[in-house]
């Protein structure tokens, strides 16, 4: 039967496109270790699930469109206690940050425009952007200067009469880079210039170390109208099964738009919802401990991986995912063999192939991406698989 070209032309997620070879290995009995993925293994706060524990409505009804007016009032007082003044009519709750993304591209893009965006950058991006027919235009940013955002004039080359947007995950997934305020300014000055919106995805903001305070885009105070913000709950509170995210943005115009899309599914379902409206009742001391434990858990993981022959990678500030250079030239392929045809003592590791994180021919081939927000034993031991792995591979294929 006929299939769309739209669908054809679609990729895989490199995150989970592996799930085929992982169920060789466990039907081998081998354990897999999941780098590949962001799933904290961090309690989801007991607040949030007590709240739809409570839940006592006889009908499961639909939630508005824009959101139960429960969940936007409580996203309004958690934006206004980090500084941030939004109204309800500045905001559509979404199915995660995934369809926030999707809802952006569509309302700033025609079919065939163009987004900029500094890679490497998050992969399922190419998928969002393949559903919008919307075209990245990825600018490099290189282990070699531990991935800090592209110079404005860098970005500005990649600017065409199709460019329609600028997109950053700050902290980044999947460099764990922290973006400054300098380097913000000159994004949104740009921005400015070109007649551009700028789509800030700040899912990691409270989970940067080194002594780094969190921060997000508006804090510049800058002019609003071609800002837009992506947030989820899925990280900040390990609560990824939730799927509760939100688009955000003082531009009246795009977000009346914004909620045409939102609409046209109806709603996000409803005991989510509730769940949501309870981040307040999360004490303070679950996001600190949490930040402190994702910076353990990253100093950790870069000791054993700065003891591995050959292997090179930088240091993240934020977010909880690694970058990571091998000694091998073809990345994919060493993660589906070690995988399928590798353990160590009844052990692997799952990984997630660099390439598509870049969206630029040639680059990345030989990096993973890896994420640390799993226990500091199961890491170092992680690594110490990864290792014993890159030893037998090179026997074999280098």
């Amino acid at each position: 039967m006929f299939q769309s070209k739209r669908i054809n032309k679609m990729e895989c997620s490199p995150i989970r496109k592996l799930a085929e070879f992982e169920a060789i290995a466990k039907k081998k009995g081998v354990e897999v270790i999941h780098l590949n993925i962001g799933q904290p293994d961090v309690a989801t706060p007991v607040s949030m699930l007590d709240a739809v524990r409570k839940f006592d409505g006889t009908v499961l009804k639909y939630a508005d469109s824009r959101g139960l007016p429960s969940t936007v009032d409580t996203f309004i007082k958690y934006y206004s206690k980090i500084g941030i003044d939004f109204e309800a009519r500045d905001m559509v709750v979404t199915n995660g940050g995934s369809e926030a993304l999707l809802f952006a591209f569509i309302a700033t893009c025609d079919i065939g425009d163009e987004i900029i965006v500094p890679a490497p950058y998050y992969s399922n991006y190419n998928s969002f952007a393949d559903i919008a027919n919307v075209k990245f235009n990825p600018v490099l940013s290189t282990l070699e200067e531990d991935y800090k955002l592209p110079s404005a004039a860098d970005l500005e080359k990649a600017i065409t009469d199709k460019t329609k947007a600028i997109l950053f995950s700050n902290p980044c997934n999947p460099t764990g880079a922290v973006y400054t305020h300098e380097e913000l300014m000159e994004v949104l000055n740009l921005a400015k210039k070109h007649d551009l919106y700028v789509i800030s995805d700040e899912v990691y903001r409270e989970y940067v170390y080194d002594g780094l305070k969190p921060m997000s885009i508006y804090d510049l105070n800058y002019e609003t109208d071609r800002i837009i913000l992506i947030d989820s709950l899925s990280k900040r509170y390990s609560a990824c099964g939730a799927r509760v995210g939100i688009i955000a943005s003082k531009n009246r115009e795009l977000m009346d738009n914004v909620l045409k899309l939102g609409q046209s599914r109806l709603s996000i379902p409803t005991l989510e919802q509730v769940m949501a409206s309870s981040i307040l009742e999360v004490p303070e001391e679950y996001i600190v401990e949490t930040q402190k434990l994702y910076e353990r858990r990253r100093n950790a993981v870069i000791d054993a991986l700065s003891k591995v022959e050959g292997v090179k990678c930088s240091n993240p500030r934020g977010a909880f995912y690694i970058m990571v250079r091998l000694p091998v030239k073809d990345s994919d392929h060493f993660a589906k063999w070690i995988l399928s045809d590798f353990d160590y003592e009844g052990k692997t590791v799952m990984v997630a192939p660099a390439a598509k994180f870049y969206g630029i021919e040639d680059y990345g081939l030989n990096e993973v991406r890896l994420s640390y927000c799993l226990d500091e034993a199961v890491l170092v031991n992680a690594v110490n698989i990864l290792e014993k792995a890159l030893i037998e591979y090179k026997k074999i294929y280098e």
